[in-house]
């Protein structure tokens, strides 16, 4: 999964979240980064804006890509993107689908990816909380890391591989689901970072204890004065 194979490697891999248009500007960051980091998020904003190009620029650079597009539609129409996606070249190692969408559609998604990446799920986006989920409809009797929780098996029955949660239900869904069951963990900011708009967030050390196995970090890398000193003290911070 990670590009690192060192004895001091942590057990939690670094993904940044390349949270920009512009290819060009991300392939710079990733060659910059890339010996701090073991995968790069490529999601709605750099791929509906660069395409297919601008993701062949960014897996060039050889590291794994997770493809962040939060896929959430019928069975058929997301099957039939999941394809799509599929020839890619090189394929991501992980796309992500909606855990909201139901049970046949991430069987649909995990079938249509025929084992050439990984396939994951985002349960309860970590911009959301308890009163964001009673707003949209959520049962009231459900708090966020329930709803967590309930979504990341439904995944696992459906045949996913893992679940996007944030750093506070880690250690739930790894205790239900099993220590082989893939958490990616966005909602990830340093101590005295500023939050921005994620609401249910950990430190990059407060994550890797709880047991993600990738965590995610965007702007407190992207937007730091140096982001490969950033990146690498997020690194250390997990060893």
């Amino acid at each position: 999964m990670t590009g690192k194979t060192s004895s001091n490697t942590p057990k939690t891999a670094l993904c940044v979240a390349l949270d920009m248009p512009d290819a060009e500007e991300a392939a710079r960051l990733v060659t910059a980064l890339k010996d701090e980091i073991d995968m790069v998020k490529i999601g709605m904003e750099l791929f509906y804006a660069a395409g297919e190009t601008g993701y062949r620029q960014i897996a060039a650079t050889g590291l794994p890509v997770f493809l962040d597009l939060k896929l959430h539609d019928i069975p058929n129409t997301v099957s039939r993107a999941m394809r799509a996606l599929m020839r890619l070249d090189p394929p991501p190692a992980l796309v992500n689908v909606h855990a909201a969408g139901g049970a046949a559609m991430m069987a649909a998604a995990k079938e249509a990816a025929a084992g050439r990446c990984r396939v994951i799920a985002v349960t309860v986006l970590t911009a959301l909380d308890a009163a964001d989920l009673r707003a949209i409809g959520c049962d009231p009797a459900l708090n966020s890391a329930d709803l967590v929780l309930r979504r990341a098996r439904l995944a696992q029955d459906s045949g996913l591989d893992g679940v996007v949660c944030s750093p506070r239900e880690v250690a739930t869904v790894k205790q239900a689901c099993g220590p082989n069951f893939l958490t990616v963990v966005p909602g990830i900011r340093p101590a005295g970072a500023e939050t921005g708009d994620q609401k249910r967030v950990a430190t990059p050390r407060g994550a890797a204890e709880a047991g993600a196995d990738i965590i995610v970090v965007g702007r407190p890398i992207t937007q730091a004065a140096d982001p490969v000193q950033a990146a690498r003290a997020i690194r250390a911070e997990l060893a």
